[in-house]
């Protein structure tokens, strides 16, 4: 079990952003792996989270189980689980410092794009719904699939797609939640075949769980009651300061 009090320092806040995410505040749980990959590898922190967020799914799955799309999770899984063998591959075959970059320009773009998002919701007000493009919605799960296996960062590409359908507010998150329980399902293969998931691993994710379950539970009843933009946007400017951090480590780290 990794004992270093700086981890925890930094492992507390990002799995109660977790659970804040996986209870229905959209988005912010991507704040979590960059975090940790401060004071630890990238890989590392996406193999400690990943059980943690299994544990997570069943607790929104069943908050949000009568509300959901069918048809956008027909769409979107397939091009999914195509996006995780893809992850799978790259997490094989390239090193810690393109993973670092990876991640930290996924977290920059994610949240400059959710920022210029929610700025340009405001200024229009009220907002149809968008046509559906079956072709985007493949190729939004494949996306999401691919930096879900990298990144635990699936939620930026299934937005993209979801977002502009205008769906009532508890049919996203529960088309969310089980979109994102059943990718994180599918890379569980992938994750035991990178010899990820080692008794440090599942020790350090079993003493986070507690704290994970009760900040899920605290999502599912804050989303129903408090307006969260604010907070999206205080999450969205920190994300933009550590992916900042992890793209220059992991740019210094292959040009160097």
């Amino acid at each position: 079990m990794l004992t270093d009090p700086l981890f925890y320092a930094v492992a507390i806040p990002a799995v109660i952003l977790l659970g804040l995410a996986k209870g229905g505040f959209a988005g912010i749980g991507v704040v979590a792996v960059p975090m940790m990959a401060l004071v630890i590898s990238p890989v590392l922190a996406a193999a400690i989270t990943l059980p943690i967020l299994l544990a997570q799914d069943v607790v929104s799955v069943w908050s949000f189980r009568k509300t959901w799309d069918r048809g956008l999770l027909i769409l979107m899984l397939p091009g999914a689980a195509v996006g995780i063998f893809l992850g799978c591959a790259l997490a094989a075959r390239v090193s810690v410092a393109a993973v670092e970059l990876a991640i930290g320009l996924i977290s920059i773009a994610f949240s400059l794009q959710r920022l210029w998002a929610e700025r340009a919701v405001a200024a229009a007000g009220a907002i149809e719904a968008g046509p559906g493009r079956p072709w985007l919605g493949a190729l939004c799960g494949m996306v999401a699939g691919f930096t879900s296996q990298v990144a635990h960062a699936g939620g930026p590409p299934f937005q993209i797609y979801a977002l502009p359908r205008r769906l009532p507010r508890d049919v996203f998150i529960g088309t969310s939640a089980i979109f994102f329980a059943t990718v994180n399902w599918m890379k569980v293969p992938a994750y035991m075949a990178l010899g990820q998931f080692t008794r440090q691993t599942l020790t350090t994710a079993a003493v986070l769980l507690p704290l994970a379950l009760a900040s899920t539970w605290a999502g599912v009843w804050l989303v129903r009651r408090v307006p969260a933009e604010g907070f999206y946007k205080v999450i969205y400017v920190l994300l933009i300061a550590v992916g900042g951090k992890l793209a220059w480590d992991g740019a210094s780290g292959l040009l160097g």
